[in-house]
């Protein structure tokens, strides 16, 4: 298996991946690594961790949301892990979000659930956590539906370039 270790971006202030032999780097883990591998990364005490508490240890000016995505046709970038070409359209992506969230209901757990069996997002694999950001970093419909949650609330359906989401902020 081939060496990787934890990094911070110092432009996004998030963590990313690299891998020094071979000068790749990417937002998402490594394949194939189990979570305690990717614990035992080089760096991952230090850049991983941070923000596992919710918004008391919330690092200056971030909030933290998990999300689940649900991509169409008119996406920025119509493909996910799970479909290489996807053409539902939005309304169909709508229907499909709102029985996720009927679903949910105010179960957190289910959330996580949805968003790792159904999310169009890379996040999935980690139940749609998207882990800490701050203000400019995310679409501004985003960012705005964090904003207008409370710490464990869920948002309606909101609309960005990506697709459709039903946000749950965590921090």
């Amino acid at each position: 298996m081939s060496t990787w270790e934890v990094r911070m971006s110092s432009s996004k202030g998030v963590h990313y991946f690299y891998n020094p032999s071979t000068k790749e780097s990417r937002w998402d883990s490594p394949e194939g690594f189990t979570e305690e591998q990717i614990q035992a990364l080089p760096g991952a005490a230090e850049h991983l961790n941070k923000g596992k508490a919710d918004s008391a240890g919330a690092p200056p000016g971030q909030m933290r949301a998990s999300h689940l995505l649900v991509k169409h046709s008119g996406s920025r970038r119509p493909s996910s892990w799970k479909e290489e070409n996807i053409t539902r359209s939005k309304e169909d992506a709508i229907k499909i979000l709102q029985g996720y969230a009927d679903e949910i209901g105010t179960d957190r757990n289910k959330f996580a659930e949805l968003a790792t069996e159904h999310s169009d997002c890379s996040s999935h694999r980690n139940g749609g956590d998207l882990g800490w950001f701050g203000k400019g970093q995310m679409q501004k419909p985003f960012e705005d539906g964090v904003l207008a949650l409370e710490v464990g609330g869920i948002s309606d359906v909101v609309e960005t370039e990506s697709g459709v989401h039903l946000i749950m902020r965590t921090g």
